[in-house]
């Protein structure tokens, strides 16, 4: 029994239409098209232009790339250049004494002294065999000490310089060389005592030394030796038996072409690589233009200096 009862508000003849949702929009998913079936939205075709334009894009910036990645010489690129070497070594200057005031600044009063901290468990060969190459072309006051670090050094090298007979006097001298034996992870160089930084790592030392003999490169011929100087002390030393191997293939295909590895003639690269072969490589695993070009260093008066400490 109902409590209330109440009239209907709406007549039973009144039909409501209900609706079948809450909003009613247009679809975005069938864009009107033309005869062709190609859509005509403006902006579907704007979007299509742009995409069309950034793959254009794209294509070229990709093109110039991969020109470009052919103009750098690494071991594993496919660009000869031995030609280009070749022409500039021809005509470039002939080998003159560096100048040291440039070099190393001027200093009076007192000896320009090049000293370096080397440990005497991985003597840096490098550094000896441009020592021997610098003395040839300036008379160098050269002299190896010992730093309290280092518990015990070998006699050969506390001797690496041969016995120093000192017999002019320290005025007389254009360059001094200072070798010290030294607890130290990596050798550091000063030219300069009270106002510079060292410079760290046996590749850059060595590439500055070599830069007092005087030669002068163009610049992809200097870009070339460092970067094969890079190679052999980051590839070569520290890298994996597979990575070697591939650094001695790249010298084999290098020194196929040219009796050193940059050119006709000897640079840098030649002895940071022959030390770091002899070093850290194994003798069975050479490849022959490689073996050659290893006996063609060891001829050198400079390497031949240095055989008895990898013996």
């Amino acid at each position: 029994m109902a409590m209330y009862r109440l009239e209907p508000f709406c007549g039973g003849e009144i039909q409501v239409d209900l609706p079948t949702c809450m909003y009613r929009l247009p679809s975005v998913h069938q864009a009107p098209c033309d005869s062709d079936g190609q859509a005509t939205d403006p902006a579907i075709k704007m979007l299509e232009s742009r995409q069309e334009d950034i793959l254009k894009r794209l294509y070229e910036l990709k093109a110039a790339v991969d020109g470009l990645s052919k103009m750098i010489q690494t071991p594993d690129a496919d660009l000869d250049v031995t030609e280009v070497i070749q022409t500039d070594m021809q005509s470039a200057p002939q080998c003159n004494l560096a100048d040291l005031d440039t070099i190393l600044g001027k200093d009076y009063g007192a000896l320009r002294d090049i000293v370096i901290n080397a440990n005497p468990s991985l003597p840096p060969l490098s550094l000896l065999i441009l020592h021997s190459l610098i003395c040839e072309r300036y008379n160098v006051l050269s002299a190896v000490h010992t730093h309290s670090s280092v518990v015990k050094v070998p006699e050969n090298l506390l001797k690496c310089f041969g016995d120093q007979l000192n017999k002019k006097s320290r005025q007389e001298y254009q360059l001094g060389f200072t070798l010290i034996w030294k607890d130290v992870t990596k050798p550091q160089m000063k030219f300069s005592i009270q106002n510079m930084c060292p410079i760290e790592g046996e590749g850059n030392i060595a590439r500055f030394l070599f830069s007092l003999l005087g030669q002068k490169f163009s610049a992809l011929t200097a870009t070339l030796i460092d970067s094969w100087v890079d190679v052999a002390i980051f590839q070569f030393r520290e890298g994996s038996s597979k990575e070697k191997a591939a650094v001695l293939k790249a010298m084999n295909t290098t020194l196929d072409k040219s009796p050193w590895l940059v050119g006709n003639e000897l640079t840098v690269a030649d002895i940071v690589c022959w030390c770091t072969v002899h070093q850290f490589g194994n003798s069975a695993a050479i490849p022959p233009n490689v073996q050659k070009w290893v006996k063609s260093c060891e001829n050198l008066p400079s390497f031949k200096a240095v055989l008895k400490f990898v013996e």
